[in-house]
């Protein structure tokens, strides 16, 4: 569908809202096509919140996204855009700024002479119009419009517009300066040039580093070059190479942002920023330490916008989920959740405090850091230099009348020993700890020094996880497994994905891996009579693995290997992933 601008415009103009009777015309389109009855617009009109009548259909599933495109797409007789194929050239995206190609749901694809493409949710004649008025062009031209789903607009918009995209110039102009010395001693001041480069290219990384779902951002000194990566649904990328010039500034930054020391270089730091980026707020953790070519940074970002998740989601099939279910809502006991840093533990306490949340419970935590805040639950957070620790904030948590309690993590055997005493007591805890499966987390607490029969008595059960990338679905195709991957299967009762192997080859919705998100992969282990003996016993960690199994636990090899079965990721990824020994 191409429709004539006959306008000239010398420079970007300001966005123009789009028409709320947008979804009166949208409501006609689909009513008019068969696809949506006029009780199920009232429904969807009747849902609270301020999402535009598409999203509301889409969320209520009164029509799936794919439907309501193709519809669009009909109705206007405009091409539906594949973006797993499709990208959009640069000298197009500049057309539109970030903010006006979000507001408009608009993101230009192409240029040709005088013909711009653009990829739009609904082609509306207001929405076209309103486009039209905030490309920048001085020449006459007309628009063809395509249509793509919400979903999939979205990340090609995250994916066009690099916030990292002028770090170049910043950098130019931060090694152009003179006074490099004056600038870096300015910077070991509170009051910095907020439009300083060293400034605007901090920024701009944390600013990439959430649009790309980045959990940390490291910043290594490497000779005379600075490498910036990001850590990406559990692997680590290559994002930016800058001058080694830059790297003390860049340290100073983020030092003043987490208000640490910026004169000591030599020991290790930790600090935390809360900023908003992008209306976003973000809590991150800051970590420096003295390597051989300057200070290390690691900056671990929580985005503090995103939606806790319910145990549904986290990955469990449905019967470990129903049972590990079962497990925490007992009375009393304690539930242990192991695995490695970054396995996704605390996601999945959080997700069970979701569950056991209500009125009549008191809910206390201690953790460090709080990640996510709940209105109803008290929660301690960790402050050594106030002298609350875990030992001694879990003693002063047994004091406020708990019912359920979360301990952050288990560090010692102080914390261990309190923990396992408050579940003897009538308690429910809730704690993770550090060990690569769920009977090697039992035989952790033993090493600690707690005794077999206190563990054996109030551990009720071990929940081990990993986390494992799924494919990208925007990008499959077939492939051939090795013969390393199909030995994994077979050793693991898995066959063939139903529609043969198929794998990510990558996609700009994906930064190119084949992979997008992360999906949990879990270990549940029921504290039986028969394992209490063998914990008070102290038997060998086979003796109890093989024990649990044969009671009904599925490894996270089993899990692993049926996550590839099911076509959700790939066999080389989970052997990458899980890594436990003793199979």
């Amino acid at each position: 569908m191409r429709i004539p601008l006959a306008r000239h415009r010398s420079e970007q103009a300001p966005v123009e809202a789009v028409p709320v009777h947008a979804d009166e015309t949208l409501a006609r389109v689909l009513i008019t096509a068969g696809r949506l009855q006029p009780y199920q617009l009232d429904a969807a009109e009747a849902t609270p919140g301020d999402e535009s009548l598409a999203e509301k259909l889409v969320s209520t599933g009164t029509i799936s996204a794919d439907a309501l495109a193709r519809t669009l797409a009909e109705h206007y007789r405009a091409e539906l855009v594949d973006f797993r194929t499709v990208t959009p050239e640069p000298d197009a995206v500049t057309l539109l700024t970030l903010e006006q190609a979000r507001q408009l749901l608009a993101l230009p694809l192409a240029v040709v002479d005088d013909v711009v493409t653009v990829a739009t949710v609904d082609p509306a004649p207001e929405r076209v119009e309103a486009i039209s008025a905030c490309l920048s062009r001085t020449e006459p031209i007309r628009i063809e419009i395509q249509v793509a789903t919400k979903r999939d607009l979205d990340r090609a918009i995250d994916s066009a517009y690099r916030a990292t995209h002028e770090v170049g110039s910043q950098v130019r102009e931060f090694e152009a300066r003179d006074q490099l010395r004056r600038e870096a001693a300015q910077l070991e001041t509170t009051n910095v040039n907020e439009g300083a480069p060293v400034v605007r290219v901090v920024q701009m990384i944390l600013t990439q580093a959430l649009r790309d779902r980045a959990s940390d951002v490291h910043i290594e000194p490497s000779g005379e070059r600075v490498r910036v990566r990001y850590r990406i649904d559990g692997a680590l990328t290559d994002v930016l190479d800058l001058p080694g010039s830059i790297g003390p500034a860049l340290v100073s930054r983020v030092k003043i942002l987490a208000q640490m020391n910026i004169v000591e270089r030599r020991r290790p730091q930790d600090g935390q920023i809360s900023m908003s980026v992008e209306d976003r707020e973000v809590d991150i953790r800051v970590a420096t330490t003295a390597v051989v070519g300057g200070e290390k940074v690691v900056m671990r970002l929580l985005d503090k916008s995103r939606p806790l998740f319910q145990l549904r989601q986290l990955g469990m099939p449905a019967d470990t989920a129903e049972q590990y279910r079962r497990l925490i809502g007992s009375p009393y006991g304690m539930v242990v959740c192991a695995g490695p840093t970054g396995g996704g533990k605390t996601t999945t306490l959080y997700a069970s405090l979701g569950e056991l949340n209500q009125p009549d419970k008191n809910i206390m935590t201690i953790e460090d850091p709080v990640e996510y805040t709940f209105d109803s639950i008290n929660q301690i957070q960790i402050n050594e230099q106030a002298g609350i620790t875990f030992a001694t904030g879990l003693k002063s948590i047994l004091r406020q009348d708990p019912d359920i309690i979360l301990v952050g993590e288990i560090r010692d055997r102080d914390t261990a020993r309190i923990a396992v005493q408050s579940a003897l007591t009538g308690h429910l805890v809730l704690s993770s700890l550090h060990a690569t499966e769920a009977v090697a987390a039992v035989y952790r607490m033993l090493d600690m020094g707690i005794e077999g029969f206190l563990i054996a008595s109030s551990v009720t059960a071990v929940v081990a996880q990993r986390l494992v990338r799924r494919s990208c679905t925007s990008c499959l195709a077939p492939y051939q497994p090795t013969p390393e991957e199909l030995g994994f299967l077979r050793a693991f009762g898995a066959t063939e994905p139903e529609g043969g192997f198929r794998r990510g080859t990558g996609c700009h919705f994906c930064a190119h891996t084949g992979f997008l998100e992360r999906i949990g992969v879990y270990e549940l282990l029921v504290v039986t009579d028969q394992i209490r003996e063998l914990i008070v016993d102290r038997a060998p960690h086979d003796e109890m693995r093989k024990l649990a199994r044969s009671q009904g636990m599925r490894t996270l090899w089993e899990q692993g290997a049926r996550l590839v079965q099911d076509g959700t990721s790939t066999a080389a990824e989970v052997m990458r992933s899980i890594y436990v020994t003793g199979v």
